[in-house]
């Protein structure tokens, strides 16, 4: 595989939510990965730990067609595995595309190990705040029994920092214990602990159940859904999901003001923990 195939161009992950707010969460890695930038290297998963994986053509420069991701990591002048931080993605933090712009905006190079994880005791909610860029993002609760497979990136000690300052004020980042959630990586290692972006406004409820309203889909059908659900929200950022986007992202008031109108409609369940589900 060349450079030029490796490219998330090439691959379809070079969208950037941010950019192209009715297309969030934006499409997420979906097997190990190292992301370099531009570029998005296939890891392959084996005992031994993280920093030991495999990394299938890697191309000249980088140690051989069978580098260990610590080994392409140094080459690239960045810190391994031990010295950086795992991160659960619920939005669009999956998205090799988003993530990419986010740090290249700050020129943080873009050196970031990207792995679906196993795990359980949390589901995928919408945030109960309309965010800069006009959508309605993703939000983490504690579901019990759930099960599902999240994106975890590792972080380093410059990029972490940058990724809080994107998710402040409305999200803050919390630990999470390996075991109390079962994160288990594709090699069947377990992982011992990781941390994950919570929001602090809280989630969005479904109105016919009260439960939260599920996230991460397709943007567009759920602002359409809750300007069809408010008259107050269609008047202020309707009609449709495109003007929402468009009006939002132009004006932070009208942002602090629809984010106002969810709670006045009663949609707001203020979870902002995620308690250890064994308990």
């Amino acid at each position: 595989m060349t450079a030029q195939d490796r490219a998330l161009a090439a691959l379809g992950l070079d969208g950037v939510p941010a950019l192209q707010p009715l297309t969030y969460p934006g499409l997420p890695v979906t097997a190990p990965s190292l992301l370099t930038g531009t570029e998005l290297l296939a890891l392959s998963a084996r005992p031994g730990g993280l920093g030991a994986w495999a990394i299938e053509g890697a191309g000249q420069g980088l140690h051989g067609p069978h580098s260990t991701l610590d080994d392409v990591l140094g080459t690239l002048g960045q810190p391994p595995v031990a010295g950086r931080h795992p991160v659960v993605a619920v939005g669009s933090n999956a998205s090799p595309g988003q993530l990419a712009h986010k740090l290249g905006r700050l020129g943080i190079p873009g050196a970031v190990p990207m792995v679906p994880v196993r795990l359980r005791g949390i589901g995928v909610g919408c945030s109960a705040h309309i965010g800069r860029a006009g959508y309605v993002a993703a939000a983490p609760y504690a579901r019990a029994g759930a099960r599902l497979t999240l994106v975890v990136s590792w972080l380093d000690p410059a990029q972490l920092p940058a990724i809080d300052a994107t998710e402040l004020p409305n999200y803050r980042r919390i630990p999470l214990s390996g075991d109390a959630y079962d994160m288990t990586l594709p090699s069947g290692e377990r992982l011992a602990g990781a941390s994950v972006y919570v929001s602090a406004r809280g989630v969005l409820a479904d109105p016919l159940t009260g439960l939260p309203r599920p996230g991460g889909g397709d943007q567009a059908a759920l602002l359409d859904a809750l300007l069809d659900a408010s008259p107050p929200l269609r008047e202020l950022l309707g009609p449709d999901a495109a003007a929402w986007v468009r009006r939002a992202a132009a004006d932070p008031e009208l942002r602090e003001r629809g984010t106002l109108l969810f709670a006045e409609e009663g949609w707001v369940l203020p979870w902002t923990e995620l308690p250890d589900p064994s308990v």
